[in-house]
């Protein structure tokens, strides 16, 4: 049953950063390349037909979460409350920037909401990276000081950073040299995701001027993905184990080798869809790889005093897990009717559709 519901909830996280993730890229093409109105109305467009509804994955994943493994969820949400606060506020700010940016014509106005969504969308992109960063280096799991542990085993704190900035470091904070690495692939991965939807739906002026830039991120993506798995073989040498023991398990990382290889083509794929299911596989293998590397942990322990958190020392009882599942299939085949549903009315170029006004 944890197994399941593990891979239910993998399942619904990466859904999640593929179809809000393009949202996130959205957000930094338009902060940093949209210049003239025209451009701006159709990619902040293509943002916001579909933000809302690609948020019910973040939703759902939230709920399977806190049904199937509650310690964990309990264990994160306090240790991570400042960030996520942060997060919380910066999925407002961006949701409103798209929501109010078209009711007025006043120049300033427009500004204003252009600024609150690409700047949201950047550090949305930045601080789940970050997340998942704080995830592979683990935290210090029940505030253990001086060997001794100043809480339950299960919960910890984490400050912004510590002062020594370091990921090695006893007491490391949410930000550190290693964590901001990972956020900036998440920033890079995101921009060419966002780039690659804007080409996909819009007929925008930039898009083969964007083409160009996925190229170069692209590049930029790969030697910080080389730089990555460096310094986190030096964080935790038995990073790499689990691929060695289950070989099978390196089909995750070739599924991101195959995005990463693929979109240094970008400019020679005569289908716009091919450059985004090959983002999409960026996306799909830097999360599976990233779980696959921990399994069956969920979060590690920095400290030898206490246990790390698993999907089996976090998991509710049996019973509630098996009596979810019916609960949960029912829930699977509403989300997917309902995204079918919403990509099948937006199909095709957005350019003309009505939004914001």
């Amino acid at each position: 049953m944890e197994l399941f519901w593990y891979l239910a909830i993998a399942i619904v996280l990466t859904m999640f950063f593929i179809l809000d993730g393009y949202d996130f890229g959205t957000g930094i093409i338009h902060l940093f390349f949209a210049k003239e109105e025209k451009d701006k109305e159709v990619i902040t467009k293509s943002a916001g037909l579909f933000w809302d509804s690609n948020e019910v994955w973040l939703v759902a994943a939230g709920g399977m979460l806190f049904m199937a493994f509650p310690t964990f969820y309990a264990s994160v949400f306090s240790g991570f409350y400042l960030p996520l606060i942060l997060v919380l506020w910066l999925i407002i700010f961006r949701a409103i920037g798209l929501e109010l940016r078209g009711q007025f014509k006043f120049q300033m106005w427009k500004d204003i909401w252009d600024a609150s969504f690409g700047v949201s969308s950047l550090l949305l992109a930045l601080f789940f990276g970050i997340a998942l960063g704080n995830i592979v280096r683990g935290v210090n799991l029940g505030g253990v000081e001086k060997g001794e542990s100043v809480y339950e085993g299960h919960y910890f704190f984490l400050p912004l950073w510590d002062s020594s900035f370091s990921p090695l470091s006893k007491t490391p904070g949410v930000i550190d040299w290693f964590t901001i690495v990972i956020g900036i692939i998440s920033v890079v991965t995101l921009a060419i995701h966002g780039a690659n939807w804007i080409i996909l739906k819009t007929n925008s002026s930039i898009n083969k001027k964007l083409k160009g830039v996925i190229l170069k991120l692209n590049i930029v993506l790969a030697t910080l993905t080389i730089f990555s798995l460096i310094v986190w073989k030096i964080i935790n040498p038995n990073s790499f184990d689990n691929f060695i023991d289950k070989p099978y398990l390196l089909v995750f990382p070739i599924i991101y080798l195959t995005g990463l290889i693929g979109l240094f083509f970008v400019k020679k794929l005569k289908k716009d869809i091919y450059s985004f299911a090959l983002s999409c596989l960026l996306i799909i293998g830097g999360i599976t790889s990233s779980l696959a590397s921990l399994f069956p942990i969920l979060l590690p322990s920095v400290n030898t005093v206490n246990e790390p958190l698993t999907i089996y020392n976090t998991a509710a009882p049996e019973y509630g897990l098996s009596v979810a599942i019916n609960w949960g299939i029912i829930g699977f085949i509403l989300l997917f009717v309902y995204m079918i549903i919403q990509k099948r009315l937006m199909g095709g170029k957005i350019d003309t559709m009505d939004y914001g006004h």
